[in-house]
């Protein structure tokens, strides 16, 4: 007696619906918030991630460090962002944390990897509309790096320098803490009521000329950052570049942008001495 091989058999279509599961997938972020125009007395910028992409040289110093401190490249890249190296220094590697190793390792990044960092979209557009002001709108880069890496890679980009520039090395606390943004402000003229705040008074220059907190822009890419405009009572443009929107979020932005496309200067008031800024297609909650 012969069989025939059986088919296996379809489920039908009643429990083939029943079986599966429901994936709700979230929203795409909606980057459509309309143009808002704000007045400003002074913008303070960070540096990577913020006006220049440099992750790709990050990442091969950071593991050509991690070699020689005796440290796994990933574990010192899960700290590290928006943070100065010797703070990461001073947890993973106590004995490398001073700055005469950081300042000389930090400077052979765009020396060594300069091809692998590009501008931020809209960074250097921005940054040549605040040159052609003629210098008269007040605007700072407040970084995590230290000054042989910031000069070495706006050499290399090729960007608009600014007058007042304040590196990792010049505070006694790096970001969250609000002591270089203050220092920033305080050097371009302006005082925020916080001078002599836990010895953060120091660094200023002259008499300044007090303004709100609010009236004073930060522009940040990293949830370190972030909080330390705001705690400095600055408002705080965050870049989409290198975090989630919920890290952002979650940090205190004011605003939230996919990149510096939404950040333009409009004009500069003379009688009032501030800088419009347009911030276009941000964050809609």
């Amino acid at each position: 007696m012969s069989s025939t091989p059986l088919e296996p058999a379809l489920p039908s279509h009643s429990s083939s619906t029943n079986n599966m599961k429901e994936v709700s997938l979230p929203p795409p972020p909606n980057f459509s918030a309309p143009p808002s125009t704000h007045s400003f007395a002074a913008l303070l910028f960070d540096m990577d991630g913020t006006l220049i992409d440099s992750t790709p040289a990050i990442i091969k110093h950071w593991h050509a460090l991690g070699t020689l401190i005796g440290v796994p490249g990933p574990i010192i890249l899960e700290t590290s962002h928006g943070r100065r190296t010797i703070d990461v220094l001073a947890l993973l590697a106590p004995q490398y944390a001073n700055w005469d190793f950081v300042c000389e390792a930090e400077a052979r990044v765009p020396r060594e990897w300069g091809g692998d960092a590009v501008e931020v979209l809209g960074a250097r557009g921005l940054l040549e509309r605040l040159g052609e002001s003629g210098g008269v709108v007040p605007w700072a880069i407040v970084t995590s790096g230290t000054k042989g890496l910031v000069e070495g890679w706006l050499g290399v980009m090729g960007m608009v320098r600014p007058r007042v520039l304040v590196c990792a090395e010049e505070v006694g606390e790096g970001k969250p803490s609000p002591e270089g943004y203050r220092l920033g402000a305080r050097r371009l003229g302006f005082g925020d009521g916080s001078a002599g705040r836990n010895g953060e008074g120091k660094g200023g220059a002259g008499a300044l000329r007090e303004v709100r907190p609010e009236e004073i822009l930060v522009l940040e890419d990293a949830p370190a950052g972030v909080r330390a405009g705001k705690a400095a009572g600055y408002r705080v443009v965050a870049l989409a570049t290198t975090h989630t929107i919920e890290q952002l979020r979650e940090a205190g932005a004011d605003w939230i942008v996919e990149d510096m496309r939404s950040v333009t200067m409009t004009d500069w008031d003379a009688k009032t001495e501030r800088v419009g800024i347009q911030i276009t297609n941000a964050l809609v909650s």
